[in-house]
């Protein structure tokens, strides 16, 4: 690992829709004097959420880059969507990012997209802080989060403040480190938070917190326990690198405490920023080794388009790029030439001569790299982890309202695809309409409105439809033999594929067994194909096929009239053969839901969660009038939710829901699949 580290940190903010992240964000724009104004969500004047339909929409669709300083240390941030149908946006900023502050609303604590986003965090083994907000509101809990965040995340949650005053008397927090105050008399976000002594009330608790927090560091610091065991008194440099190392490998959690909107909190934050989260090279998670003399590599995690062109955004982790230089494309083998750099400040540019390892920024000029695409030098290529891209579980018709707009839809919709790749677009091979599939009804409305508006393509469009996926339930053999004479060079093609279903979630895997060259090697990854090609549409309701193996058992060729074209053939054929004996079964996506509902309408809701077919797994008190249910239930019978919810519970109630799972559906939802 390179020990020389760039003072930077490249860091993004997570949290649950409404947690207060933007706000965080705004915050800390002031702050750092990035931005000399403090835009608001209600108001619609946020610097990060710039897009018009995040305005009025009053939040964030797409992640937002900006790059700061606070005393003396660069911080590149991206302030990421909260709601679960722009999770892609959290997933590719976290692949890239090194750091995290987690915003946990101090009334809800750990809601559903904060745990989503956490287990991302796990994933990628991104370091990570905590800023419990909102802790001025009524119900507001700076310990019963902290006691969440152990027992739902399964992590160390360690509080390095306490919060001076409770819901609307929250005034200031005990940093346990120094054992001081910090106060902020006013709301006016240009006032420092004044130093000041302990409350007699809280120093007793804040003595018992502190040993508490000493005691955490040491156990992961051989030196800081045996000093500490001698009852030595520990400095406070020593406790604060100590706590850093453990954070840095995911041992602990710092958690501080405020109110983003009161502006009281974000100083404090900005500081264990740079003090507990690392620099570009110094994670553990980090490959290859951030030497800027090295040869390049670097992961094109974003891709944007404007009326100026399309930006892909990149994390450079070694080496450097200029701009004119050529960089190979190690997912696609081809070279391109980089245009211009840019650093990237919202919707604003800084252009740039150079990127050094660690930077994030905006590349001009590449027209064939996409989300996940590795760049390097072509003499010594590389392949980075790439970025995986859930599949949709909700369709919408589309159709162009005239002749004109045909060719602008396909258009725009390729854009579409380029900059979300968890959208994803295809003909019906009945009705001829354009499909286009998507995580949920918030992101499809938001991508129609995309094409009307920055597009100007006119569309019609059909009812949100679930995707629906179709699998095998036994295992079967299928032998199918193609052979086509037509005067010249023929077709042949025999083979032997056998189909075993597999589990939930495991999706498509291909072996072949075939010995003594039976059928030649370069035809072999065209029965994979052919196989692939076929299980877009299976024989039940024409819906892709999932969850199964295929493996060539056997097969022959012909010396002069056998192809790969024909090969692909004969495999598609014995799919479709075999998927009519297999017993085909559909599967409908299952969706994790929370309402959240006023305790005199608990058994309303849940009795309209058990008609929609829910299986209610939990509840869980927020404060002393509110109840979380949590529960499953499939996406087919949960559009319109909302409407019967505000309904049932006099407009008092909220849900979140994100997918769970594909599971079998039942007889009656074949007619509606179909």
């Amino acid at each position: 690992m390179n020990t020389t580290f760039r003072n930077l940190r490249n860091i993004g903010v997570i949290a649950h829709v409404d947690a207060g992240k933007t706000t965080t964000t705004e915050r800390i724009l002031f702050y750092t004097g990035e931005h000399h104004r403090i835009g608001t969500v209600d108001a619609g004047n946020t610097r990060m959420d710039f897009d018009p339909q995040e305005r009025q929409r009053g939040i964030t669709i797409h992640s937002a880059a900006v790059t700061v300083h606070w005393h003396g240390t660069q911080i590149n941030l991206i302030d990421t969507p909260g709601h679960i149908d722009f999770n892609i946006e959290v997933k590719r900023s976290l692949r890239v990012l090194d750091g995290a502050v987690v915003v946990f609303d101090g009334v809800a604590g750990v809601e559903p997209q904060t745990e989503t986003n956490w287990r991302l965090a796990d994933q990628y083994r991104v370091p990570r802080i905590a800023f419990v907000n909102k802790l001025d509101r009524t119900g507001a809990d700076f310990a019963r989060v902290v006691e969440m965040m152990a027992t739902r995340l399964g992590v160390r949650a360690l509080p390095l403040q306490l919060p001076i005053g409770t819901e609307g008397d929250f005034r200031g927090v005990v940093d346990l480190l120094t054992m001081r105050a910090l106060l902020w008399d006013r709301d006016d976000a240009s006032q420092p938070p004044r130093d000041a002594e302990i409350p007699v009330n809280l120093l007793q608790e804040a003595a018992r917190q502190r040993a508490k927090l000493i005691e955490a560091i040491v156990e992961h610091d051989d030196a800081l326990l045996a000093a500490w065991l001698q009852g030595d008194e520990l400095p406070l440099a020593d406790l604060r690198a100590g706590l850093r190392r453990a954070t840095l490998c995911n041992a602990l959690v710092p958690v501080l405490a405020g109110s983003a909107f009161r502006n009281r909190g974000v100083e404090p934050l900005l500081d264990a920023v740079v003090d507990y989260l690392p620099r570009p090279g110094e994670a553990l998670a980090e490959q290859p080794e951030a030497d800027p003399q090295g040869p390049l590599a670097a992961l094109a995690f974003k891709v944007a388009t404007d009326d100026h062109g399309t930006m892909v955004f990149v994390r450079l982790y070694r080496g450097r790029l200029r701009r004119g230089d050529m960089v190979f494309n190690s997912s696609t083998g081809r070279s391109e030439r980089v245009s211009r750099l840019y650093e990237v400040h919202a919707d604003q540019r800084v252009e740039k001569d150079e990127l050094v390892a660690g930077d994030i920024a905006g590349i001009v000029g590449l027209k064939d790299t996409l989300t996940g695409h590795t760049l390097s030098d072509r003499a010594h290529a590389l392949q980075l982890e790439s970025i995986d891209v859930a599949e949709p579980v909700i369709d919408l018709a589309l159709e162009p309202q005239c002749q004109a707009d045909s060719q602008g839809l396909l258009r725009a919709l390729q854009i579409l695809q380029r900059e979300d790749p968890s959208l994803r677009v295809r003909q019906d091979a009945e009705s001829g309409q354009t499909i286009l599939s998507g995580m949920g009804e918030l992101q499809l409305e938001v991508a129609v409105e995309t094409l009307r508006s920055r597009h100007g393509v006119n569309v019609s469009v059909g009812r949100p439809q679930v995707a629906y996926r179709e699998t095998i339930t036994r295992e079967v053999e299928a032998h199918h033999l193609h052979r086509k004479q037509s005067g010249g060079p023929g077709q042949f093609a025999e083979l032997t594929l056998r189909f075993v279903p597999l589990a939930r979630g495991e999706g498509f895997r291909f072996e072949q067994q075939v010995v003594g060259g039976a059928i030649p090697r370069e035809f072999i990854p065209a029965v994979e194909q052919g196989i692939r090609r076929a299980a877009l549409s299976g024989v039940l309701a024409g819906m892709p096929v999932v969850d199964f193996s295929a493996t060539l058992v056997d097969g022959r060729a012909h010396v002069r009239d056998s192809s790969a074209l024909a090969f692909e053939l004969a495999a598609a054929a014995a799919f479709r053969e075999a998927m009519a004996k297999a017993d085909p079964q559909l599967l409908e996506p299952v969706m994790a839901v929370e309402v959240l509902t006023p305790l005199d309408h608990l058994g309303d809701v849940i009795g309209d969660l058990h008609r929609r077919r829910g299986t209610v797994l939990g509840q869980e008190a927020r404060g002393v009038t509110a109840v979380a249910v949590q529960a499953q239930a499939p996406l087919q019978a949960m559009f319109g939710y909302i409407s019967q919810l505000r309904a049932l519970t006099a407009g008092r109630a909220s849900f979140s829901m994100q997918h769970a799972h594909y599971a079998a559906a039942p007889e009656a939802a074949l007619a509606l699949a179909a």
